[in-house]
């Protein structure tokens, strides 16, 4: 990727593009987690309820595709590390979270079931 950005002359100014390939990467990583399945999530619905297996393998996933994609661009990859580091230091406040702070009743986990079993079984175009 970097010597494409390099070979090609209009792309010479490469400002407007520090972050591009990360940004690329990381979503090629979450497109490709999705279509192929593979969920992170499912390991830790074994060891804890739901919403925080859920919680806990989004932070996982995407402090993982930061770091794989801040490798991969040239203008961040000093700081892969750092991205990384910085992803996962929201984990030790989560049973914080859990325990003192309120869900909103129309937060899609807590009161729309039925809503969304209507939506899922209507024909979509």
């Amino acid at each position: 990727m970097q010597q494409l950005i390099e070979n090609i002359a209009y792309l010479q100014d490469k400002y407007l593009l520090k972050g591009f390939i990360f940004g690329f990467v990381h979503i090629f990583i979450l497109l490709l987690g999705y279509y192929t399945g593979w969920s992170i999530n499912r390991f830790f619905k074994i060891i804890s309820n739901g919403f925080i297996a859920g919680i806990i393998g989004v932070i996982i996933a995407h402090a993982c595709a930061d770091y794989i994609a801040a490798i991969v661009d040239p203008s961040l990859r000093d700081h892969a590390l750092g991205i990384f580091l910085g992803g996962l230091v929201v984990l030790p406040i989560l049973p914080f979270l859990e325990k003192f702070i309120i869900k909103s009743k129309h937060h899609i986990a807590i009161g729309d079931h039925d809503d969304l079993k209507k939506d899922l079984k209507k024909k979509h175009k």
